[in-house]
């Protein structure tokens, strides 16, 4: 068996007859009967019943059709692949995110898009997870790197990073030398959280409902920035993410512990619309970013001893 008969069967099932198929594929009508006749030989099986002028496919030759789409798909496919790594890939990549996401993570992987391929166009919205999946939604946005989970069937979804989440708090406070602390000592401390509604809020909210901590939300906001500013004047503490606090950490501007038996952590995922061919460009940059996750993993998680 080779291609050249699946092909011929194919033709055979499009047109019904061996004379179109011939005319299909430029040969002979007896070239095609040719090729049949020494396929069945072969197989030991008829591949078409011949009832007069008409021709009716076995099972045999149902599961030769079904071969045949799939190996000429698959030599479609293999042959755009090729020819698509050696054109420079360009257009414009829009990108959605959260703001530690476009603090922290999309710095170092757009870096390297934009030297893997210099002529594609990156665009960066920031937003919260609301505003980033209707933006996927209404095609204004390409490529979001959210915080999961997220309910949303026409997405999908895939967990690329995980992050540990810390009480921070400013030098002179009370907890800010303790490297551990139990829930009960976070009871009505005065904090300042992102913004209700968030998936990350969500986690922190149903800690402190589930354990009966009463906290007092002095401030909320999506801006991480704006919560640590907050936190180094005193005007309360927060929990966050180790990788937004890393560098005021070490500069001791910022003091993080870990709550004892509950530990908080919180994934991120790319998002983007279901589709039966993912757009080269939204592929090509999934490719880069498994090529930096390594080190943005490393970075989202705080080191055993703080």
């Amino acid at each position: 068996m080779d291609l050249r008969q699946l092909e011929i069967i194919r033709a055979i099932a499009d047109t019904g007859s061996f004379t179109a198929a011939g005319q299909k594929l430029h040969v002979s009508q007896s070239a095609i009967s040719r090729q049949i006749l020494l396929l069945e030989q072969e197989l030991g099986e008829a591949v078409f019943h011949r009832i007069g002028r008409r021709i009716r496919i076995t099972a045999a030759g149902e599961s030769l059709l079904q071969l045949s789409h799939r190996v000429f798909q698959d030599l479609e496919d293999t042959v755009t692949a090729i020819s698509e790594k050696q054109e420079s890939l360009r257009g414009t990549l829009r990108f959605v995110g959260g703001m530690t996401v476009c603090l922290y993570v999309f710095p170092t992987l757009l870096s390297e898009v934009r030297r893997v391929h210099p002529n594609l166009d990156l665009k960066v919205t920031v937003g919260s997870t609301e505003r980033s999946i209707a933006m996927l939604r209404s095609g204004a946005g390409d490529l979001g790197l959210l915080t999961l989970p997220i309910d949303a069937a026409d997405l999908v979804s895939v967990p690329v990073l995980e992050e540990e989440l810390l009480v921070a708090t400013y030098p002179n406070h009370p907890l800010a030398m303790k490297r551990q602390i139990s829930l009960t000592e976070l009871h009505r401390q005065p904090f300042i959280l992102f913004e209700t509604g968030s998936i990350t809020r969500r986690m922190v909210d149903d800690l402190f409902s589930r354990e009966r901590i009463e906290a007092k939300i002095v401030m909320e906001t999506e801006n991480v920035e704006i919560i640590k500013a907050m936190v180094r004047n005193g005007l309360g503490i927060s929990i966050v993410p180790w990788q937004a606090v890393a560098a005021d950490v070490k500069a001791k501007q910022l003091f993080v512990s870990r709550i004892v038996g509950h530990p908080l952590e919180r994934r991120t995922g790319w998002l983007y619309p279901k589709m039966s061919k993912l757009p080269r460009t939204v592929s090509e940059v999934l490719r880069v970013f498994e090529t930096v996750r390594p080190r943005l993993a490393a970075s989202a998680l705080a080191p055993r001893k703080l």
